[in-house]
């Protein structure tokens, strides 16, 4: 399966491109779309919409992660992220994509162990995870990366989950059969 993580921002927004094989992952490719703040905020909202179109035109993910808002102290950062949020989402929908919502924390929680991970923390697992060479820079394209692994883990554990109802209720040959314990 092929993933595509999004970190948005405004101002950088990062992605990375995951492709999973069984419980491994792998990154096939990572980027950051910059926008100028001089730029007026419909140009800069039609280039995130614009280079995560061409990523997913490159790379033909399957299913998209991105990580929702934290609402901390600025409000006018959480609203600015909000409409980069948004670009990448259309992106996505017009690129037929599901996608996954993750928090924050979901996200260092899967990589790292802890949703108090802090950001290098959350980088080295990324780089361990996804067998790279090097720290992904900059942090906007690790934290894109950390989302897609978090969104593998996330569908691999629904896939097992899955698996285990089937098999509970395959075991179950009528319904509301009483299984039989032995003492």
């Amino acid at each position: 399966m092929v993933i595509l993580g999004i970190d948005p921002g405004l101002a950088h927004t990062g992605w990375g491109v995951i492709e999973t094989k069984g419980s491994l992952c792998r990154a096939r490719a990572y980027g950051c779309c910059a926008t100028g703040t001089e730029e007026p905020m419909d140009v800069r909202l039609h280039s995130i919409y614009k280079e995560i179109r061409q990523v997913i035109d490159r790379y033909h993910p399957s299913e998209v992660a991105i990580e929702q808002i934290f609402f901390g102290q600025n409000t006018k950062s959480a609203i600015a992220t909000a409409h980069a949020r948004g670009a990448a989402l259309v992106a996505c929908a017009c690129g037929g994509c599901t996608v996954g919502e993750y928090t924050p924390m979901q996200i260092k929680k899967a990589v790292a162990g802890t949703g108090a991970a802090d950001k290098h923390q959350v980088t080295t697992m990324t780089r361990i995870l996804l067998a790279l060479d090097h720290d992904p820079k900059p942090d906007h394209c690790a934290d894109a990366l950390a989302a897609a692994v978090c969104h593998a883990h996330t569908v691999q554990n629904d896939r097992r989950a899955q698996r285990a109802h089937e098999a509970v209720v395959g075991f179950q040959r009528y319904p509301g059969e009483a299984l039989e314990r032995s003492m």
